[in-house]
């Protein structure tokens, strides 16, 4: 494609995001880009556009010679699968906001790539209006990305400052949500972590060139979560926030994982509230950045897709320079977590499979401890998620097993034992 070559779109969805991007480029003449063809489910729909533009169709925009981009907003995973390839292969580039649908083909999608040459971009799948994949492949250089983390759920995040901020219990946030439109209908993908383990896995190819499956990655939501843990946090003068989290560890892997987090008050992720997203990138010499905005509704979703289409005008494509260019890195489970837990009935948890437990607080109509637990065990088992219990971690959770053998070591010498 030709710097500046016209750009001529073929639109599917004109929910939400489809209509805020049919606006935003109607006000951003200078890009060079036009809607073509917006092929929609229901006809029926009025909708604040030409009806010459909606067909049913999709063949009518994938099969078009003169629309040489495709951009899919659509919330039907499998058929966002389908526009997708069926538009690398016909030799278009493609624009999609689809996280679950990538991160479940993602393997597939890179060869496809690669065998077609196109472009495949998918800024808005991630953050919304935070330019986070950019970021990750054009400026940080794998060997000097010590870390990052994030909060990529605005739903989540929206229930949680409520919580916090309005003492409302989780079933009375979770209907505010839904009524504002941060939360869908079934919100089960929101708030139990599914939306933010997808884009996680998103972001871990970019940042560390690692292609995982999203089931294979260590995760939870938020719906465990009770009011007493949000008394808990305060007390320690602390916040609650859905966190998705990705550090080096000593033997040059990485340790990966979505799961509530206590955050201090000083922590840049404390500051992210409501809808918003935020991501901390910390690198070799360049310490930490902050990263931060809007991570739903109409305009911010529509502003990312915006940056992508302006970047084909340039023949952008990812390079994913972490796993072609470099040693792409590799998960390890080989660390532990210090967890807090809290429970009704102490025989749900079970005592033994922690390594050591530091506090103990039975007192309490609804009981917690702190403990630091092999991050295998969390993997491998559930009673974490199930019987009411909710399992939240610490700050600067992650301790390696060189760690681990010291402290036990310091803990037996100080009982007289070695």
């Amino acid at each position: 494609m030709e710097t500046h070559k016209q750009l001529t779109i073929g639109l599917f969805g004109f929910g939400v995001v489809g209509e805020g991007l049919y606006k935003v480029l109607q006000q951003t003449p200078s890009l060079n880009a036009a809607i073509k063809k917006i092929c929609i489910k229901n006809y029926g729909k009025k909708r604040n556009a030409p009806a010459s533009l909606f067909t049913t169709d999709k063949d009518e925009l994938l099969n078009d010679h003169d629309i040489n981009v495709i951009v899919e907003v659509i919330d039907d995973a499998d058929a966002a699968f389908h526009i997708v390839t069926t538009a690398l292969k016909n030799g278009k580039n493609v624009v999609s906001a689809s996280k679950k649908m990538i991160a479940e083909h993602l393997p597939f999608l890179l060869e496809l790539q690669q065998q077609t040459g196109r472009s495949f971009l998918y800024e808005s799948a991630a953050c919304a209006s935070i330019p986070v994949i950019r970021n990750l492949e054009e400026y940080y250089d794998n060997d000097l990305l010590h870390s990052i983390k994030a909060i990529v759920n605005g739903s989540t995040n929206f229930i949680l400052t409520k919580i916090f901020e309005e003492g409302l219990d989780f079933k009375q946030a979770l209907v505010l949500a839904q009524q504002l439109g941060f939360a869908e209908s079934n919100p089960k993908l929101d708030v139990e972590g599914y939306d933010a383990v997808n884009k996680w896995t998103l972001l871990l190819a970019h940042a560390y060139g690692i292609i995982e499956s999203p089931e294979n990655i260590l995760f939870n939501g938020i719906q465990n979560i009770h009011t007493s843990d949000a008394v808990v946090a305060k007390a320690k003068n602390q916040q609650i926030k859905l966190v998705a989290q990705a550090q080096k560890i000593k033997n040059g892997k990485v340790s990966a994982f979505v799961l509530p987090q206590f955050v201090k008050q000083n922590d840049h992720l404390a500051f992210v509230k409501n809808e918003y997203n935020g991501v901390v990138i910390e690198s070799g010499f360049a310490d930490k950045q902050f990263f931060y905005g809007k991570g739903a509704g109409s305009f911010p979703t529509a502003s990312a897709v915006l940056s992508d289409i302006a970047a084909l005008r340039y023949q952008y494509k990812y390079e994913y320079k972490k796993l072609y260019h470099h040693q792409p890195h590799e998960l390890s489970n080989a660390v532990f977590l210090r967890v807090y837990v809290s429970f009704d009935d102490i025989a749900f948890v079970p005592r033994e499979r922690f390594e050591w437990i530091e506090e103990w607080h039975a007192q309490e109509e609804r009981k917690y401890l702190i403990g630091v637990v092999s991050f295998d065990e969390l993997k491998e088992n559930n009673w974490w998620k199930e019987n009411n219990t909710s399992l939240i971690l610490t700050p600067d959770p992650v301790i390696e097993d060189i760690e681990i053998r010291k402290l036990k070591k310091k803990s037996l010498e100080l009982a007289g034992i070695l």
